[in-house]
């Protein structure tokens, strides 16, 4: 695992912290005795991983879905993948945008 692997345009998770009460309070985890805010790197890269992997093997049936839809507009296939990857919930809507941009630039070759 090399953490510079990420793409600096992939997204940073942001995890807000909704805590009720009268006193102020910091939504942070503890993590090997640090306090945390938000994605570290090495969650950051497990989702980039993950949506890498995706982007390749969609990568396939976008260029499937070209191949039988021959004319049509790529933006169109990207926008069906973009509802089917959606409606799964398998990444976040910043992670979709990034993973349909990627596919975006794959197909261009």
């Amino acid at each position: 695992m090399n953490l510079n692997d990420v793409p600096e345009n992939f997204p940073r998770i942001t995890i807000p912290a909704v805590v009720t009460g009268v006193q102020p309070k910091i939504g942070v985890r503890g993590i090997d005795g640090r306090y945390v805010v938000g994605q570290t790197e090495e969650e950051r890269y497990e989702r980039w991983d993950i949506c890498e992997d995706l982007a390749q093997q969609l990568l396939q049936v976008a260029q499937k879905d070209e191949t039988g839809h021959p004319g049509q507009a790529r933006e169109k296939t990207l926008r069906r993948l973009r509802i089917s990857v959606s409606q799964k919930g398998w990444c976040s809507e910043d992670e979709l945008d990034w993973l349909i941009g990627r596919l975006a630039a794959l197909l261009q070759g």
